[in-house]
């Protein structure tokens, strides 16, 4: 176990994940103040057919293509929820269950007819539905880690703007900022950091890793540059710890483990949390009750005492 964690590979795979949470943290604050959460699980799952048709074309595995097949689907399936939305009374989120439900169920139509003729097995496609980190090789290492830089990267040079269009958005339009092309960039890099982690996390729970460290982060400060720092880090930790796990055992799937990392971060957090936490939360409740009831009594005292 331990020459298998030496290994060079093993430590690109290691730092790769670990830099992809870091940018899946910090899309899912941006998701998460735009109050669109569930949209990237809708956009995760919907990436799936795209996968399996970028390998059947090509008949071999090739991750930049497959990312490519995948980013793709994604943006149709982006694309089909804005219809919905625009051209019927059904809310976004019935839109994105609908769009999640059958994109998904028609990834996984292909991929089991795809599996059959035995190539898709070979190339370890189902590796796709639950993460499987240990199978990436060097060149799908750098193509998620370079992707991935370059998200964090925009994300950090364009810090102020995203402040602006999340919180004051005409004050950003008076600007001259574009709603549109922020809302572009933004859907931009979400699908990216959902199919540069697939493979690594698994298209049913890329979701966990960009929305549960946002979240988690939120239980620890009000301040948005703050959140954005603790998801990073948050996703950074449940992408290596998770993926440090997964690499103990022969043919342990990733994602499992990196969402049960980000869930026990959540847990500590909704615990313990400085901001939001239950036991935070109940104690300045306990103190303020405290606080009430003494100063009744004072309250009382004094006016036994005017009485007398």
């Amino acid at each position: 176990m331990l020459d298998t964690f030496l290994s060079p590979n093993a430590q690109w795979v290691l730092f790769s994940t670990l830099i992809l949470g870091v940018a899946s943290g910090m899309i899912g604050t941006l998701a998460y103040w735009k109050r669109q959460s569930l949209m990237s699980d809708a956009l995760s799952h919907a990436a799936l057919p795209g996968v399996v048709i970028a390998f059947a074309l090509l008949g071999t595995k090739n991750l930049p293509f497959m990312v490519l097949g995948a980013a793709v689907s994604s943006f149709i399936g982006a694309w089909f929820i804005q219809l919905i939305r625009s051209s019927s009374r059904i809310k976004e989120d019935t839109a994105m269950g609908i769009i999640l439900s059958v994109f998904f169920g028609f990834g996984i139509m292909l991929l089991t007819m795809v599996s059959r003729t035995g190539g898709g097995n070979q190339a370890g496609l189902d590796n796709f539905i639950f993460g499987q980190a240990a199978s990436m090789v060097r060149t799908d290492v750098y193509t998620m880690l370079s992707v991935a830089l370059v998200i964090i990267l925009i994300v950090v040079v364009v810090f102020k703007e995203w402040k602006l269009f999340l919180f004051d958005a005409n004050f950003a339009k008076g600007l001259g900022l574009s709603s549109r092309l922020m809302n572009g960039v933004y859907l931009a890099m979400l699908v990216l950091v959902i199919v540069i982690g697939i493979q690594a996390v698994g298209v049913i729970l890329m979701a966990a890793l960009l929305i549960i460290p946002a979240v988690s982060a939120h239980y620890w400060t009000n301040s948005f540059k703050m959140m954005m720092i603790l998801s990073a880090v948050i996703g950074g930790a449940s992408g290596m710890f998770g993926t440090l796990i997964s690499t103990m055992g022969k043919g342990w799937p990733t994602g499992p483990f990196i969402v049960i990392a980000s869930s026990s971060i959540f847990i500590i957090s909704f615990l313990l949390g400085a901001q939001k936490g239950l036991l935070i939360r109940a104690l300045q409740l306990r103190n303020q009750r405290r606080h009430h009831t003494h100063a009744r009594s004072s309250q009382m005292s004094y006016i036994v005492k005017e009485e007398k």
